[in-house]
């Protein structure tokens, strides 16, 4: 059977791009960017330093208030400035377990100070399927003899 997937096995299959936002990137370039690279979330980085979160969500609570004039503001106003990250060898299961108990769903991947990646929790599900799949196979194997 497998040993325990990390993050950097992750982003070996999913890869290590990360678009980024600065904080005074207005919000409607941020949304576009989100479209254009079918993403939920994007770190807002400066001098390479990550400063928050902007995703979908950020982006909706605030759109809900009817006074809110979408070009009257900058992703630092809406983003998360709290953000979890991981570090490239940590466990799926345990960013798994961090991201349902937190209630997130993007954790950035920093190794050494440096944003070296993004995993979602789409990402993770993806990953603990695979090797489930994996384990099942193995097992039939094993008991089938082949």
């Amino acid at each position: 059977m497998n040993s325990p997937i990390t993050v950097a096995d992750l982003l070996r299959n999913k890869g290590t791009e990360v678009w980024s936002l600065s904080p005074d990137c207005s919000i409607r370039e941020a949304l576009s960017i989100m479209a254009s690279k079918n993403v939920g979330a994007l770190p807002v980085v400066t001098r390479g330093l990550i400063e928050g979160i902007f995703s979908e969500r950020d982006f909706a609570r605030k759109a809900a208030d009817p006074s809110f004039k979408i070009d009257e503001h900058c992703v630092s106003g809406l983003m998360t400035r709290s953000v979890l990250c991981v570090s490239p060898r940590e466990s799926i299961e345990a960013c798994m377990a961090l991201m349902t108990q937190k209630k997130i769903r993007h954790l950035p991947v920093v190794e050494d100070g440096v944003l070296s990646g993004i995993i979602s929790i789409g990402d993770v599900v993806n990953a603990l399927i695979t090797a489930q799949r994996e384990n099942i196979d193995y097992l039939n194997t094993y008991i089938n003899g082949r």
